[in-house]
């Protein structure tokens, strides 16, 4: 008989355990302290219009993992965690899905470690599972050189890549993947959620709400995103995460509405 070992629960971040992406709030103190141009405004928008519609396969990532490089190239490592910090403290306040809370909460009632997935930086996802009590990350590590991002991505956590690190953590760990679960709501993340013994869509796009039904996979739909503030306040030990492509694809939409917003402003303050 085969001995069954520990096991744990894999949860994608973006549209899985939040109900909106983080990239509004993240746009604004990136573009403000000059890490990035209105150039990058329109393609980190084309490439997150791209991956809207159509998901990431591996040419797309492939892309995607090296404008990432390219732009972060030269930023401070230290300036990129003290804007994080002071995002995640003043100006994020995302919606949880209270759905997601439970179902984390219920993995952690049964023993299972929790671990969040995401093709974010380490940079942010670290201290979002730090400060809310998620130890155990799998994200985008990107190469460093004297203190600056030299350019090169040493782990892009995305598509099959994801499933590396989750193998990686399993040997070390000594999780039984047939036995653990995870968690995503996007075609592209179909490697993680093949590599477990419970693999459950929550909020599916059309591609792998196709894939649930071809595989009875149980599909979860999320409907009620509670502010993370609140959750924080009333149940400080609840593991909630929230995550955007935190340096570089996603930050295009927060960048856009600053821009406008300051516009507007200098444009009354100047009629005024």
């Amino acid at each position: 008989m085969r001995a069954v070992g520990r096991s744990a629960a894999f949860f994608d971040l973006d549209k899985t355990v939040i109900a909106k992406s983080s990239a509004l709030a993240f746009g604004r103190p990136f573009y403000r302290d000059g890490l990035i141009s209105r150039r990058d405004v329109v393609k980190s928008a084309y490439a997150q219009l791209m991956f809207r519609l159509g998901g990431m396969n591996d040419q797309t990532m492939a892309r995607t993992r090296d404008y990432l490089a390219a732009l972060t190239k030269g930023w401070s490592v230290d300036q990129v965690r003290q804007i994080v910090a002071e995002t995640l403290h003043e100006l994020i306040n995302p919606y949880v899905y209270a759905e997601a809370a439970a179902l984390i909460e219920e993995h952690q009632a049964a023993g299972r470690d929790v671990v969040l997935v995401s093709a974010s930086g380490e940079e942010l996802v670290r201290p979002i599972g730090e400060l809310l009590g998620v130890t155990d990350v799998i994200a985008t590590r990107m190469a460093v050189q004297d203190g600056r991002y030299s350019g090169d991505v040493e782990f892009y956590a995305a598509g099959s890549a994801k499933v590396s690190g989750v193998a990686e953590l399993a040997e070390a760990r000594g999780y039984d993947l047939a036995e653990s679960y995870a968690y995503s709501d996007s075609i592209s993340d179909r490697p993680l959620l093949e590599c477990v013994g419970h693999p459950t869509a929550v909020n599916p796009d059309r591609a792998l709400r196709k894939l649930a039904t071809e595989n009875a996979w149980p599909v979860l739909e999320f409907r009620h995103p509670v502010p993370l503030g609140r959750r924080l306040r009333d149940r400080p030990a609840v593991p909630v995460a929230a995550a955007a492509l935190g340096v570089g694809v996603g930050v295009a939409i927060g960048i856009a509405w600053y821009g406008r917003h300051r516009r507007t402003r200098t444009t009354s303050a100047q009629k005024s």
